[in-house]
């Protein structure tokens, strides 16, 4: 299980585990779905009817359907998995590592005075470190393959100093309480 990364304030994203591949399924779910097909593809060389197909693989009728279509279309090999959906990541792993090391070091490392990640902050950011450029949705996309979820802000001071709040609940506190 990945660790969360928080990284406060509002519209930022934080890295969570929800996908083992970053979304849809993973290498294995893909490999048991295409075996399915592949049984539904001897099953229709048989003559089953897509609806009796579908009531023995547990699936959809229409599923079946148009796998007898694509079967009928080129074979066994139409009914083949193409692979993740969505468009290829345009960053290569070495550009996304670096890019989760430089969202680790905050913001104020790259020139912002407050601790907020947002989209657009983390979109000039591909563009400053990567020379590539992508739409708030596109980096919302990207955040969400990296695991990176929204997160509420914690609305703190930049200045505030934690030792002083303890010394002053410790001290000032305590006396005004009695």
């Amino acid at each position: 299980m990945a660790r969360l990364r928080a990284l406060s304030g509002p519209g930022v994203y934080a890295r969570g585990m929800r996908y083992p591949d970053g979304g849809g399924l993973s290498p294995a779910g893909r490999a048991r779905r295409e075996e399915v097909r592949r049984q539904a593809a001897g099953l229709f060389a048989a003559g089953v009817a897509p609806v009796e197909v579908a009531h023995r693989l547990r699936v959809s009728s229409k599923s079946a359907y148009q796998w007898r279509r694509r079967w009928r279309a080129g074979g066994v090999s139409a009914l083949a998995s193409t692979g993740p959906s969505g468009a290829p990541c345009r960053l290569s792993e070495r550009q996304l590592d670096r890019l989760q090391t430089e969202l680790d070091r905050g913001p104020e490392a790259h020139g912002w005075v407050d601790q907020r990640w947002t989209l657009a902050r983390v979109t000039v950011l591909i563009g400053r470190l990567f020379h590539v450029r992508y739409t708030l949705r596109g980096t919302a996309y990207l955040l969400h393959r990296l695991d990176y979820s929204p997160q509420v802000p914690a609305r703190r001071a930049v200045e505030r100093d934690e030792r002083k709040i303890a010394a002053w609940r410790a001290e000032t506190w305590a006396k005004v309480r009695g």
